[in-house]
């Protein structure tokens, strides 16, 4: 273990999804409370820390790239690699000259319990298996403030979908303890935060302490301060109708927008991804969602080129992205990722048709993207300012609409307002200040 701490330089990163993200939030607290002074990556470090992302190939590869470059800035740091890469390919890790620990995700959030100030003569493995209890986190609120910050609610996941290695890499569905869970949304909001987003793999699944994910919610609602829940990612089988009119009510924290990861608008190609849902119930769902919620925002996440999907699957998969009320989606090119069913498939779509027709579906997007925002105008909407860039406020509204305020005024910051929204740009709404309100 480190004996003396203070004064050592500590740099973290984060690889991949939002849920990595607020892991290595959580990671930098430890550390700062440890006596680290925790400096951005790339600066000089005593030590640093890369949470990495192992859901495609290319993310591995990514993952070692940045794990290369901190050794070659930094060859005296102690190079700790967590994360799911390190729980998936602990070996490959390992195998990288200057890393020193390879921890796997059950003891990444502990890696202070196991890692020494000097660097290591051969590579440390600790990789256990994944715990299937509820789980806590300790959160000192020593990093720098944000005004809105990830929550994280559940890890791992069940649903073993042909293409995905995650069950694998951060084990099966639990959640985070109800209570713990609580105790740091209170202090998030002591601190001054206005919105959390909830994050996991599988957010919906959530049950914990005799809360489901609906009852969470309401838990969350009663915090005073905490202005507003955004729900980060949900499967569409997890999430329960009785949300809509918690969104539609504008007197309550929780925000109309939706992001369902549907992956494929096509049955056949559903099936072959080994999806729980048929076409059908899930646009029946959308719609639902669509006619209670009063200017909700639906996104989605669609997969192109997936193993057996000819040209008939990929024109339906359009189609149904064209005839639901979704703003936007994110497209994902399939890429094989070793140890998934996908992978090991005889029928691959060749690259070059699976970036045709991402292209086509990136297209569909902007296109719907800025009807969506379009549509905003003339409508007035609460928002929740950022800090300036440009000599612009950037915000988000409550359905999600990206916002350029402009403004003389310099204690917008962390403020929520009332504006009226005008021009759409391609990337954002021009809106007028009507109204800031007071902090609460």
């Amino acid at each position: 273990m480190i004996a003396d701490r203070q004064n050592k330089r500590a740099s973290v990163r984060a690889l991949g999804c939002r849920l990595n993200q607020y892991e290595v939030t959580a990671i930098a607290e430890r550390l700062v409370a440890a006596g680290y002074q925790v400096v951005p990556f790339g600066e000089p470090a005593d030590l640093g820390v890369i949470n990495t992302c192992t859901v495609t190939n290319e993310a591995d590869a990514k993952s070692r790239n940045v794990i290369r470059r901190f050794i070659r800035a930094n060859p005296r740091a102690v190079t700790v690699v967590v994360g799911c890469y390190s729980q998936v390919g602990a070996s490959s890790v390992a195998e990288i000259p200057g890393v020193d620990y390879v921890i796997g995700n059950q003891d990444k959030m502990n890696l202070l319990e196991y890692i020494g100030e000097e660097k290591t003569d051969c590579p440390v493995v600790i990789r256990e298996r994944i715990a299937r209890d509820d789980f806590s986190l300790s959160i000192n609120g020593d990093t720098p403030f944000e005004w809105r910050a990830n929550l994280k609610v559940q890890d791992g996941c069940d649903f073993m979908c042909a293409f995905c290695i995650i069950p694998f890499a951060r084990g099966r569905a639990r959640s985070r303890a109800f209570g713990n869970l609580m105790e740091e949304a209170r202090s998030l909001a002591v601190r001054g935060v206005r919105e959390v987003v909830l994050t996991g793999v599988n957010v919906g699944t959530y049950q914990s302490e005799g809360h489901d994910f609906l009852a969470m919610v309401e838990a969350l609602a009663s915090i005073p301060d905490l202005a507003r829940i955004r729900i980060s990612s949900i499967e569409p089988t997890t999430i329960s109708e009785e949300l809509f009119p918690l969104m539609a009510d504008p007197c309550h924290p929780l925000l109309p927008y939706l992001h369902l990861p549907l992956q494929a608008g096509c049955d056949r190609t559903l099936d072959a991804m080994k999806r729980k849902y048929k076409l059908d119930e899930v646009t029946a769902f959308i719609r639902k969602a669509n006619d209670l919620v009063p200017n909700l925002c639906i996104g989605t996440d669609l997969m192109a080129g997936f193993p057996g999907e000819n040209n008939d699957d990929f024109e339906q998969t359009c189609r149904t992205f064209l005839e639901q009320p979704f703003s936007y989606c994110h497209v994902f090119t399939f890429s094989e990722r070793s140890g998934t069913p996908a992978a090991r498939s005889d029928d691959q779509v060749p690259m070059e048709e699976r970036r045709r027709r991402s292209d086509r579906l990136r297209v569909l997007s902007a296109s719907r993207r800025h009807d969506f925002y379009e549509a905003q105008a003339g409508r007035e909407a609460q928002i929740l300012i950022e800090d300036p860039k440009n000599g612009c406020w950037p915000a988000y509204t409550e359905n999600y609409v990206r916002v350029l305020l402009r403004s003389d005024r310099s204690d917008l910051a962390n403020r929520l307002a009332r504006v009226r929204l005008g021009r759409a740009r391609p990337e954002y709404v021009e809106a007028e200040l009507l109204e800031v309100f007071d902090h609460t």
